[in-house]
């Protein structure tokens, strides 16, 4: 089994005491306002895929593949994500982190990156548009609405 390294020690996830499989602060501190429906779907497949720390290492091209988002949308919402403070990332590792004393308004958590190996065959590419909206994507707009799924 492939040893995941804790990219954020110091941000470890813990199971919120309120019941709800994702955490409710997410909502109640704003941590969802002004996301896309990109960076919302790849926070909700983390959190899902996410081991007890909030570690994954699921390949860019099989979450891309999932979630049905082009590697350029895909790198866009994760750099979203990085900036908003809500996860880290070092290739190949995510690791969702903890919402305990982290306000919207926080610094991001960068940890340094590796660029793909050319053979992966993934390529970062801006303003990227991802066509066709994924169950997941299309649950969280509503959500983000206020509508009901």
């Amino acid at each position: 089994m492939k040893k995941k390294p804790v990219l954020c020690a110091y941000r470890l996830r813990h199971v919120p005491r309120q019941f709800s499989w994702v955490d409710q602060r997410l909502i109640r501190d704003g941590h969802i306002r002004g996301r896309s429906t990109g960076a919302l779907a790849l926070y909700l497949f983390l959190c899902t895929v996410a081991d007890a720390q909030g570690l994954s290492y699921y390949s860019d091209g099989r979450v891309g593949e999932l979630l049905g988002m082009e590697s350029g949308a895909l790198c866009a919402a994760r750099r979203e994500l990085q900036e908003a403070g809500l996860v880290a990332y070092a290739r190949p590792f995510y690791q969702v982190l903890s919402l305990e004393a982290h306000k919207v308004e926080a610094q991001p958590v960068t940890v340094e990156r590796q660029q793909p190996p050319p053979e992966s065959g993934l390529r970062e590419q801006a303003g990227a548009v991802v066509e066709g909206a994924t169950l997941i994507s299309e649950f969280l707009r509503r959500m983000k609405e206020g509508r009901r799924p």
